[in-house]
């Protein structure tokens, strides 16, 4: 089941394509995918059955994120480029071998022109990604017959078939001088940069003049190269060339508070995405213009080419602080990307605040709606009261305190129940109450604007006989009664403990829910913290040689029969201990273990 976050956020994801960001609980991203319609796919993930690897990916995402895009093509180059740069744990395992390509120009004495799916620091020349390997080693192979480079091994002793065939450049043959191979390199990176008008028009020639002789084998061939181009090459929104070595600043401003984000564009698309959301004190274009300073500055960002802002700043104040191009594209890719950029910002803050909203709804606005229903001023303070015991042993009872719809664990309160003996509910709750309004009144604290019992009728009547008969103070009390499964199902309130009309699905009603599940909680686990003190005490009187102080020495020490077993005799000795009552202790804690090594026959 989704959590209340991640459930507020699916409310809110927009009906447009783009990249979604899975990240577990450690904020570590841990699956990047893309979508056509990103409400409808992110939803997917918390509101379907899923099993084997899906089913584990879902149990651990803790919040997600999102880039919109344009197109959906947009989504699927960022996802590429998200991925190759984040490798998250389930892209590795669920995509494992289909990895998108790039072409790289290795940097060696004699260069060549490889695909590769892994991209290093390592000198060469790095092209794409590309969607598919089929594309990619189409172009390969046409620039391999048009411009080549080294195509055989460097460990041929005379001229390679593929220079015979004119796919090689011959250093297999003679030596090839550093300018010939920078002279080739430089058209075939032109051609990987968007420059492919020559070539093709040059393809479609050769084309329709085989055509024309009737080699129509041959012309098939050249068709295949010219759609190779243009599925690979040819400039497209994400990719352009426009796109190499630039970041894109751009903000959106509402309600006081300033979104940012910034696209860093390498290797032609997105290959990092940075964003801020902070209260604005300054107009907004002097808050970018700081921002962008201290991003390089104190976040140690690598400069790019170019930096892309919006209008109205002073881009040659932030030209001459960091020593960059600062532009303002009006029309154009360069235009397209700032103007996405922004969209993506206003989808952000709009995000933040609708939260917020979502957040005031389920805490305060819960706590008006209970309030309207109880007929009661705002409950502006809460305390729920829970007891725990096992058949009457060990009784404790347990106290959290709610503020404006929201838990408070500074006030929260654990009482050891002195005065009742055995399984007693009336008894155990008034012995609680009177406990805690009793101090109250004597020193003066604050009252709160509602008790709620986690029980029924009896919790409820019994808080009241204290508060009423014996205090003579008034609070309200209610009690959360709970169904067959220990389940939250009705609120009773009034002199004849009506139920009070509340709709499952409603704030106030999930308000009860929150409230009725922490007490219980807080509840439950100080009672199982006092029943394991108490059997770890009872088994230490049964020592002979063990008194009050020793007892007190070994507690303090060590906490627990576990850390009593893990410690060892002669840590038990270091506390000035006998050996052998040291050794009896030591015996006593391993009693009813499964590798007890004093067993018989051990």
């Amino acid at each position: 089941m989704a959590s209340e976050h991640i459930e507020n956020k699916l409310k809110l994801l927009p009906d447009l394509p783009g990249c979604y960001i899975m990240k577990n609980k450690q904020n570590q991203i841990i699956y990047i995918g893309k979508a056509k319609n990103l409400k409808n796919r992110v939803r997917s993930y918390f509101k379907s059955s899923h099993t084997g690897k899906t089913a584990q990916l879902v149990s651990e995402i803790a919040d997600y994120d999102y880039i919109v895009t344009k197109t959906n093509k947009e989504s699927l180059l960022l996802e590429i480029n998200l991925i190759q740069k984040h490798q998250p744990h389930y892209n590795i395992k669920l995509k494992h071998g289909t990895m998108y390509p790039y072409l790289k120009i290795t940097n060696e004495e004699d260069p060549q022109l490889i695909i590769t799916s892994d991209v290093k620091n390592d000198g060469g020349y790095y092209f794409g990604p590309y969607p598919n390997v089929h594309a990619a080693t189409g172009t390969r192979d046409l620039l391999q017959k048009t411009y080549p480079l080294r195509k055989c091994s460097k460990n041929e002793k005379r001229a390679c078939f593929y220079y015979h065939i004119g796919q090689c450049i011959g250093c297999c043959d003679h030596h090839v001088s550093k300018e010939e191979y920078a002279a080739q390199i430089k058209r075939i990176r032109r051609f990987l940069n968007g420059d492919v008008k020559t070539i093709k028009n040059d393809l479609k020639a050769k084309m329709a003049e085989a055509a024309e002789n009737l080699n129509y084998e041959r012309a098939a061939e050249y068709r295949d190269q010219i759609s190779y181009i243009e599925e690979t090459v040819e400039p497209q929104n994400i990719m352009s060339k426009q796109y190499n070595n630039r970041d894109v600043f751009a903000f959106y401003m509402d309600k006081g508070w300033i979104s940012i984000q910034v696209f860093m564009l390498r290797q032609f698309s997105i290959i990092k995405r940075d964003s801020a959301l902070f209260p604005c004190f300054d107009a907004p274009e002097e808050e970018l213009t700081s921002y962008i300073v201290q991003f390089y500055k104190q976040k140690n960002h690598t400069l790019p080419k170019e930096i892309l802002v919006p209008a109205k700043l002073d881009n040659e104040l932030i030209a001459e602080s960091l020593d960059v191009s600062v532009a303002t594209p009006k029309r154009g890719d360069k235009r397209k990307m700032l103007d996405m950029a922004k969209r993506n910002a206003r989808i952000a803050h709009d995000e933040k605040f609708r939260l917020l909203e979502m957040k005031e709804q389920q805490t305060v606005g819960a706590v008006k709606t209970l309030s309207e229903a109880l007929n009661l001023d705002y409950l502006k303070r809460i305390e729920s009261f829970d007891h725990s015991n096992i058949q009457g042993t060990h009784p404790v009872s347990a106290m959290v305190v709610y503020e404006d719809g929201k838990p408070n664990k500074k006030l929260y309160r654990k009482y050891h129940i002195k005065t009742v003996k055995g399984s007693n509910e009336y008894l155990t709750t008034q012995e609680v109450i009177r406990r805690r309004y009793g101090r109250i009144l004597r020193e003066g604290g604050a009252l709160p604007n509602l008790i709620l019992m986690d029980g029924g009728a009896i919790e409820v009547n019994a808080a009241k006989e204290v508060l009423e008969d014996e205090l003579n103070i008034a609070i309200p009390v209610a009690g959360m009664v709970k169904d067959d499964k220990h389940k939250t199902a009705n609120l009773i309130f009034g002199d004849n403990l009506d139920i009070v009309p509340l709709e499952p699905t409603s704030p106030a009603f999930h308000l009860l829910q929150r409230i009725q599940e922490e007490v219980h909680r807080f509840a439950i686990t100080f009672h199982r913290k006092v029943r394991s003190k108490h059997s770890f005490t009872s088994k230490l009187d049964d020592i002979p040689g063990v008194g009050p102080k020793t007892r007190t020495k070994v507690m303090r020490h060590f906490k627990t029969l576990k850390a009593i077993r893990e410690g060892g005799v002669s840590e038990i000795q270091s506390l000035g201990i006998p050996e052998k009552v040291a050794i009896e202790i030591h015996k006593t804690a391993w009693d009813g273990q499964k590798d007890n090594p004093y067993q018989k026959g051990d």
